[in-house]
């Protein structure tokens, strides 16, 4: 899909309305295009310093930040690949610890878009080979690499021989291009598995055993999953891991929600499964409370966008989109913390995303919807999300930006409601942007 990105920055502006004109505007997987514009400019891909690949469905940002915060706490400089941005396009390329400068994002994203000529690379496959030529070119002690789409034939799958490769959680989620069961999403995510390189998983199904091990002995490699070569829980208040290696007692994670645990145990079990960058325990214990994620159940200030509301107003943000996000958002807001309430929902999402399956998890714990667009792609229309809101007995309000919904809010009867605001990545973004919280 069109990803409309835009830039304060001239200089970044003019490569991405380039990059807008060049690209087919659509998300199209395979690896022919992405191997023949890094060829164009060097093979940059084969000359990154050692690389942590993560997929999955849900997680698999979450399990970056980790990873990121470990091998940071360890002393180390790292570089990371993730993907959608929110707010600005640097987001997506860090270098040695820090989001791309606008004159590199520039630099790299020209000297890519002056040699893809005739490939039709999309918007996604040009990024990635500007952030692999920046990449080969800055020096750093590790990359971490995320997933775009699957994992199979996505872009960044063009690495050929990464340290290790991590699976997040599983679930349905643009099954149309990665298939219609939770059985052929799995084969798609495990296509990232490498000769030679561990690789790490969650927690499965067992009807999914068969694809990790086909996957781990087509490629003669190892597969570690969580459950049987290593595993977590949260325990008095603290993450408890253990591994072959033994067992690691850390703080839980400062980011919200019981999901963040196996996400961060994820991480742990990288790198203690990998052997080609030692990090020490106390790394790993300061992991937990060292990363951030933006709009993963974030709380959001007292910005902008919220000044109308009560400053006791506990505002959250989240861009879960799937079923598999809805069950893991909705449980964190359990009876104790909505304190006896219910949420007002702000919520747009795209037309592609089941709306259903993601709002079933908060039945009973909405006290009203307020629809809103996603400007500049399809989503589902205020209708969609009154339908529902009548079946649950509540009410529905459409409203045509942010501020609007959240003027509604602070003028109703509920006003002093938690607020939670999901349903798109692209959409949390905006509003980030509005409230003034620029993801650094």
């Amino acid at each position: 899909m069109a990803d409309h990105a835009v830039s304060d920055d001239p200089a970044v502006q003019v490569q991405l309305d380039r990059l807008a004109t060049l690209s087919p505007g659509a998300d199209i997987l395979g690896l022919e295009r992405i191997a023949r514009l890094l060829d164009r400019i060097g093979n940059p891909h084969r000359a990154l310093p050692p690389v942590f690949h993560v997929a999955g469905t849900n997680g698999k940002g979450s399990t970056c930040a980790f990873l990121r915060a470990a091998l940071e706490a360890d002393g180390r400089k790292v570089h990371v690949f993730t993907s959608p941005h929110l707010v600005r396009f640097n987001e997506r390329i860090r270098i040695g610890g820090k989001l791309i400068s606008d004159e590199a994002l520039a630099h790299y994203l020209s000297r890519v878009l002056d040699v893809a000529e005739g490939i039709g690379a999309s918007f996604f496959e040009v990024t990635t080979a500007a952030a692999f030529l920046a990449f080969s070119e800055q020096p750093a002690d590790a990359c971490i690499v995320e997933v775009g789409l699957g994992g199979r034939l996505d872009a960044t799958n063009i690495i050929e021989r990464p340290v290790i490769c991590g699976i997040a959680q599983l679930g349905l989620d643009h099954q149309s291009f990665l298939g219609a069961t939770i059985r052929e999403i799995a084969v798609e995510k495990a296509g990232i598995a490498k000769p030679g390189a561990p690789l790490v998983t969650q927690r499965y199904a067992d009807a999914l055993f068969p694809v990790m091990l086909e996957a781990a002995a087509r490629n003669r490699t190892q597969w570690f999953a969580m459950g049987e070569s290593w595993d977590a829980a949260a325990y008095r208040d603290r993450l408890h891991y253990r591994d072959d290696q033994g067992r690691l007692d850390t703080p839980l994670p400062r980011l919200p929600g019981a999901h963040q645990i196996h996400n961060a145990a994820l991480a742990f079990a990288m790198l203690r499964h990998q052997n080609v960058i030692p990090v020490g325990e106390a790394a790993l214990k300061a992991a937990p409370l060292w990363a951030h994620w933006p709009a993963r159940l974030q709380r959001l200030d007292h910005g902008p966008l919220l000044a109308p509301l009560p400053e006791s107003t506990e505002a959250w943000l989240d861009g879960g989109h799937n079923a598999s996000a809805g069950e893991a958002i909705s449980a964190f807001f359990t009876s104790e913390r909505l304190e006896e309430q219910k949420l007002q929902l702000m919520i747009g999402m795209l037309s592609n995303k089941d709306l259903e399956a993601y709002l079933r998890p908060f039945a009973g714990r909405i006290a009203h919807i307020h629809a809103l667009p996603v400007p500049g792609h399809d989503h589902h229309p205020p209708e969609r999300f009154a339908a529902i809101a009548d079946r649950w007995g509540i009410g529905c309000t459409a409203h045509a930006m942010p501020e609007d919904a959240i003027a509604a809010i602070a003028a109703g009867p509920d006003h002093a409601s938690k607020l939670l605001i999901s349903g798109s990545l692209y959409l949390a973004g905006e509003i980030l942007r509005l409230n003034g919280q620029f993801p650094d």
